[in-house]
C-alpha cells in the first residue's frame, strides 16, 4: 500500500449515509463488524428528508384489515408485477417491526386518539398505511437513525467521495476517495462494501433531487462488473414546485393529496375524473404525472406551466398542524398561502426504480463482496414505487444488506492486497482533468446532458428520441474526456462535477438503451410509439452490465412467484389492467 495516500482498513465499508446507509452501518456494527461510513455531504443532509409524507407500513393502527398481505399486493399491482416477488414480500412483511424499532430508538411520530401511530392515506395504497410526522416523516427518522447509529461505534468520513472500486479475482477489496475539502486521496480496504448511495436525478434538467443525486452507487457497481436492472424506469413525481424559477422541481409532498388536496386544470376541472375515476388524486404516481403532463400539453395548463393543488377547502389551523413543511415552503420561497389559495405543480425527477440486481435476502450483487440497499438497488419496485415505500425499503434492506455484508466479511480471515497497479489508474483519472491545456467546461457538458434528457428520455418517449439522446450522450462522453478543470484541488466544484459527469452519462446511458429494448408502456415508462402494455414484456427485467468497453443490454426472466403469494395478487388481477 502506498504510503502516499492517508488508508484505512474495516470490515465493513458502507458508500452513503441517508437512511439505507445508516441503517446498514447500524446492522453490520451490531453484527459485530468494524463499519466505516462515506458520505458525500454532510452527515444528515441525505435525501431520506426529502421522503415527507410518511413510511408505508401494515401496522393496522388506523384500518385493523389492513396486513402485509394487502400491502404486498398493492406494491405488486403498483410496480406493474415486474417487482421481484421477493423482495416485495420480504418488504411488507419487515416493514412494521422496522417501524416499531424506530420507536424504541426514539422516533416521535403523530399519534391515533388511544396513542398508537397514527397512519395517513397515500396514492396506490388501499389503505391508511403510512406512519409520519407531520409531513417531516424523512427528517425524523435520519434523526433517529444517526442518534442510534452514532453509539455503535462506527467511523464517518464526511464530504468524501468514492470515485471507484477496488476488485481482486472478482472481488470487491476495497475503494479509493477523495476529500471534498482538500482533494486529498484515501485508500479504503474493506471485506464488505454496501453500496447506498442514492439515484440519478441530477441527469435530468427539472428534479427534486440535489446536487448528490449523480447515480455514483449505480456507476460503481457497473464498473465494477455488477448487473443493474430496470433502469429505464425512472419516476417523475407528479407535484414538484414550478414557480418560481429558481425553486423549479422541489418536492411537494404526496402528503398534500393524502390528506385531501385537489388536482385542478386552468378551467377548474377535477381533471384526475378523466384519467383514474376511482382513486382520483391518490392514483399511483406515473398516472397523476402523466396526466398533469397532458393537461399543459393540451393546454388547460397553469400560468407557469403545471397544474392547481389546492388544500384551502380545509381549515387553515388543520393545514399547518398538518403540513407545517408545506406552509413554510410555498410562503417562504414563492409566496403563495397554501391556506388561502392553490399551489401551482408540475411533474419533476424524483426517484430511480432501477438499480444493482441483488439477492433479496442478503443485499449481495453479481459481485462478490459487493452489496446495494435503497435506491442503488434494483428489483423491490419494478415499474413504479408507491409512494411511503422508499423509507420502509431503505429500514427493511438497509438493515438486511448490513447482516449480509457483516456476514460475508466473516467469511474472509484477512483484507486483500489490492494492486497497485488499480490504484495509479484510479488517482491518474482524478487529477487528468487538471492537466489538460484546453477543453470544454465540465457545467456546459452538465447543462447538455440535462437538456438531453429532460427533453429527450423524460415523461413519453419514442423511438427516434431515445436513439438521438444515445447520439448525443456518446459526444458528451467525448467532451468529457477531454474536460478542463482550473485552480487547486480544495474545494473545486468544478473539479467535483468533472468526476461526477462519468456517473451521470453511464447512467443516462443505461436509462436509454434499456428504454429503447422495452417497446411497451408499462408504469413509468411511457412510449408514445408502443403505447399499449405488451404481455411478453410482462415477465422480464431489462438489464445492463459492463462487456469491454461497451454497455451489453438485455432482458432476463422474472423468478417464479410462488402460487402462495400469486394468489394474493390474482383476485385484484382481473380487475387492475396491468
Amino acid at each position: 500500500m502506498s504510503a502516499r495516500f492517508e488508508t484505512h482498513d474495516f470490515d465493513v465499508l458502507v458508500i452513503g449515509a441517508g437512511g439505507a446507509g445508516l441503517r446498514a452501518a447500524i446492522e453490520a456494527s451490531a453484527a459485530g463488524a468494524r463499519t466505516g461510513v462515506v458520505c458525500k455531504s454532510l452527515l444528515g443532509k441525505a435525501h431520506t428528508v426529502m421522503a415527507e409524507g410518511g413510511v408505508a407500513a401494515a401496522l393496522g393502527h388506523v384500518d385493523p384489515k389492513d396486513s402485509w398481505k394487502v400491502h404486498f399486493r398493492d406494491t405488486m399491482l403498483g410496480g406493474k408485477m415486474l417487482n421481484h416477488w421477493r423482495m416485495a414480500q420480504l418488504h411488507a412483511q419487515e416493514a412494521p417491526e422496522r417501524v416499531r424499532e424506530l420507536e424504541r430508538w426514539g422516533a416521535v411520530f403523530d399519534r391515533t386518539a388511544d396513542g398508537r401511530i397514527l397512519q395517513r392515506n397515500f396514492g396506490g395504497h388501499s389503505a391508511p398505511r403510512l406512519a409520519h410526522v407531520g409531513d417531516r416523516t424523512g427528517l425524523e427518522m435520519i434523526r433517529t437513525l444517526q442518534d442510534h447509529g452514532v453509539h455503535q461505534g462506527f467511523e464517518v468520513f464526511m464530504e468524501c467521495t468514492v470515485s471507484r472500486l477496488f476488485t481482486e479475482g472478482g472481488r470487491v477489496v476495497g475503494a479509493f476517495a477523495y476529500r471534498r475539502e482538500n482533494g486529498r486521496f484515501i485508500v479504503f480496504r474493506a471485506k464488505s462494501i454496501v453500496l447506498a448511495c442514492g439515484g440519478v436525478g441530477k441527469s435530468f434538467k427539472i428534479t427534486s433531487n440535489s446536487w448528490e443525486y449523480t447515480g455514483d452507487g449505480h456507476a460503481l457497481a457497473y464498473e465494477a462488473g455488477a448487473e443493474l436492472v430496470d433502469m429505464e424506469f425512472v419516476q417523475f413525481h407528479p407535484t414538484g414546485m414550478v414557480w418560481p424559477p429558481g425553486v423549479m422541481g422541489i418536492l411537494v409532498t404526496e402528503a398534500v393529496r393524502g390528506e385531501g388536496g385537489l388536482l385542478r386544470n386552468s378551467k377548474g376541472e377535477r381533471f384526475m375524473e378523466k384519467y383514474d375515476p376511482k382513486r382520483m388524486e391518490l392514483s399511483t404516481r406515473d398516472m397523476v404525472a402523466r396526466a398533469i403532463y397532458t393537461e399543459v400539453k393540451e393546454g388547460r395548463g397553469s400560468p407557469h406551466g403545471g397544474a392547481f393543488l389546492d388544500i384551502s377547502h380545509k381549515p387553515a389551523d388543520w393545514v399547518k398542524k398538518k403540513l407545517p413543511s408545506m406552509y413554510h415552503q410555498f410562503m417562504d420561497l414563492a409566496d403563495v398561502d397554501i391556506t388561502k389559495g392553490p399551489m401551482e405543480v408540475g411533474p419533476t425527477t424524483h426517484y430511480m426504480m432501477g438499480g444493482v440486481r441483488v439477492d433479496p435476502d442478503t443485499g449481495e450483487s453479481t459481485v462478490p463482496g459487493l452489496y446495494a440497499a435503497g435506491e442503488s438497488s434494483g428489483g423491490m419496485h419494478g415499474a413504479n414505487r408507491l409512494g411511503g415505500n422508499s423509507l420502509s425499503d431503505l429500514l427493511v434492506f438497509g438493515c438486511r444488506a448490513g447482516q449480509g455484508a457483516a456476514d460475508g466479511a466473516k467469511t474472509r480471515s484477512g483484507q486483500a492486497t489490492i494492486d497497485a497497479g488499480q490504484i495509479e489508474r484510479a488517482e491518474r483519472a482524478m487529477l487528468a482533468p487538471f492537466e489538460r491545456a484546453d477543453g470544454p467546461s465540465p457545467y456546459d457538458v452538465h447543462a447538455r446532458l440535462q437538456e438531453t434528457m429532460q427533453s429527450l428520455v423524460g415523461i413519453f418517449r419514442v423511438d427516434e428520441d431515445l436513439q438521438k439522446a444515445l447520439r448525443e450522450i456518446a459526444r458528451l462522453r467525448e467532451e468529457t474526456a477531454r474536460v478542463r478543470v482550473t485552480g487547486s484541488r480544495e474545494f473545486n466544484p468544478g473539479w467535483h462535477l468533472a468526476i461526477d459527469l462519468e456517473a451521470m452519462l453511464l447512467c443516462s446511458e443505461a436509462i436509454a438503451r434499456s428504454a429503447l429494448v422495452r417497446r411497451e408502456s408499462r408504469g413509468a415508462h411511457s412510449r408514445l410509439d408502443y403505447p399499449k402494455t405488451e404481455p411478453e414484456f410482462g415477465t422480464k427485467n431489462t438489464f445492463v452490465k459492463k462487456d469491454g468497453q461497451a454497455m451489453a443490454v438485455g432482458q432476463s426472466p422474472l423468478p417464479e412467484m410462488p402460487a402462495e403469494l400469486r394468489a394474493i395478487v390474482d383476485a385484484e388481477l382481473e380487475a387492475v389492467k396491468v
